[in-house]
C-alpha cells in the first residue's frame, strides 16, 4: 500500500488550491484516505505533463476489491492458512475464550476470523476493534500474519 509521501510525490506539487485544500500535501493525505479522488487534482488531469503521475496515482488509489467497511482486507493468494491471527484477535478471544483463543478452531459464529479451505475467511467485521464509535489500532492480525496476508487500507 502506499503511504503519502509517495502519493505526494506524483502530485503537481504547486498547492495551487483548486482542489479545494491548502497544500498538494493535505490532498495527498485526504487522497490517501480515499476523501477525495485523482480526479478532484485540475492540474494533475489537465495538463499532459503530469500524466504519467496521474497515471500512477490512478493505479495506486483503484478501489480495492475484497476489501470490508473496516478496510480489512485478507488476500486469499497470500494466506497459508496458519491460524495465527485467528488465536491473536482480541474479539475472536471474547467472543469464543474456549475455542479460537486456545487455538482449537473457533466454535462460535461470532468470531471475525475463520480458515475455511485452507485460507483465513473474514466474517463479522463489524465487531473488529477498528470498526465503530469506540475504535481502536488494533494490529493483532497483521503482526501474526507470516506472509502479509492481512492489511488494512
Amino acid at each position: 500500500m502506499a503511504n503519502v509521501m509517495e502519493i505526494y510525490q506524483l502530485l503537481p506539487k504547486t498547492n495551487c488550491k483548486e482542489c479545494g485544500k491548502s497544500t498538494c500535501m493535505a490532498f495527498a493525505v485526504d487522497l490517501l484516505a480515499r476523501k477525495v479522488s485523482v480526479d478532484d487534482c485540475p492540474p494533475l488531469v489537465n495538463d499532459a505533463k503530469y500524466k504519467a503521475g496521474y497515471d500512477k496515482l490512478s493505479e495506486m488509489i483503484a478501489p480495492v476489491s475484497g476489501v470490508t467497511d473496516t478496510g480489512l482486507i485478507v488476500h486469499e493468494d497470500k494466506c497459508i492458512g496458519c491460524g495465527n491471527c485467528v488465536v491473536a484477535c482480541p474479539v475472536n478471544v471474547a467472543n469464543d475464550p474456549l475455542g479460537a483463543g486456545s487455538g482449537k478452531a473457533p466454535t462460535s459464529d461470532k468470531v471475525i476470523f475463520k480458515v475455511e479451505d485452507g485460507v483465513v475467511k473474514a466474517r463479522n467485521v463489524q465487531e473488529c476493534r477498528r470498526f465503530g464509535e469506540n475504535r481502536i489500532l488494533c494490529v493483532a492480525c497483521i503482526d501474526t500474519c507470516p506472509t502479509k496476508a492481512i492489511e488494512f487500507v
